[in-house]
């Protein structure tokens, strides 16, 4: 029987935590306080955390801390890109480990979390119990080019003519590059406007099936200013890593206990990029989910993630 979310559960603690150079992030504690202590790492860079993710965790087991990184959800100022780094959430990670209390902590992060995720374990691995990691994504060139320029636009040919729509003939060879400007320029307008047409693309093109529910939440302008603007200034930055190095740098890891669980199909993010990861990390669980695209709700991805979180906190698997 397929594994599925837990129930319903509210924070028994919510908070802004001021992180310097302008910056205060919204998190949450949920779960028993006390268990296991875990954190939560959202996906996009901009997505936000969402009552659902707190679900991933047995409560009776768990003491899970979530949060919005900079300049996404509750956290403040909204879609700025001002001292927003890969390094500075690295270091916003410690702040909320200190301040929780735990000398280590279960990492689970899927999408752009499970970039963040390898780059705060290589960081700071003696902090990491455990990562649980999904819709693993390196941020290398080529998987930015998949989605970005050539190949996602081969499977989604109607989603590509939307998503290259507002911009000129004469940009297209470089969409990152062209989306850049005009999330980037002055007017508020055409900042929403690119904003809507890139964060749609991605909502639509996640999972192996519609979801209209996520489409529409992609298609809200507030979300998606900062949901676009965050992505397009991380990528077009190499969200600040150097050629390959979260596959370079693994051995700093090995010995951390894992489970990496990527969709067959996952258009985002290739799974060849997760298949190099098991190859250079054979200690860690490796699970390939057929008939499954990239989105954590996707039932074969949420069964395996569940089950990694339950093993992870000593629970022995249901024999129903």
């Amino acid at each position: 029987m397929l594994r599925t979310l837990y129930p319903p559960i509210a924070p028994y603690e919510s908070g802004m935590l001021d992180v310097g150079d302008g910056h205060s992030i919204y998190y949450e504690r949920c779960g028993t306080p006390g268990a296991k202590p875990a954190v939560f790492l959202h996906g996009g860079p901009g997505g936000g955390i969402a009552p659902e993710h707190r679900r991933l965790f047995d409560p009776a087991r768990y003491d899970v801390l979530l949060f919005d990184q900079r300049g996404c959800g509750r956290s403040t100022p909204h879609a700025s890109i001002e001292a927003n780094t890969t390094w500075h959430l690295v270091a916003d990670i410690e702040r909320l480990r200190a301040l929780m209390g735990a000398e280590q902590w279960l990492v689970f992060g899927g999408s752009w979390g499970s970039t963040l995720a390898l780059a705060y374990a290589e960081t700071h691995p003696q902090r990491v119990s455990a990562l649980v990691l999904r819709g693993i994504y390196t941020c290398t060139k080529p998987e930015l080019d998949w989605f970005y320029q050539f190949g996602v636009s081969e499977m989604f040919p109607d989603k590509w003519e939307r998503f290259v729509a507002p911009i000129p003939e004469a940009e297209r060879g470089n969409m990152m590059a062209a989306y850049h400007r005009r999330l980037t320029g002055g007017d508020p307008d055409v900042q929403v406007a690119a904003a809507r047409a890139w964060s749609l693309y991605e909502g639509e093109t996640i999972s192996l099936l519609p979801d209209p529910a996520r489409a529409a939440q992609h298609d809200d302008g507030h979300y998606a200013l900062a949901f676009a603007r965050l992505e397009v200034h991380y990528f077009m930055h190499g969200c600040w890593l150097e050629p390959e190095q979260l596959l370079r740098d693994v051995g700093r890891i090995r010995h951390i206990p894992a489970t990496i669980v990527h969709g067959r199909y996952d258009m985002p993010c290739p799974a060849r990029y997760a298949y190099a990861l098991h190859k250079a990390w054979p200690e860690a669980d490796f699970h390939l989910i057929e008939g499954a695209g990239h989105a954590y709700s996707e039932p074969g991805i949420l069964d395996q993630l569940i089950r990694a979180t339950d093993h992870y906190a000593g629970k022995e698997p249901s024999t129903a």
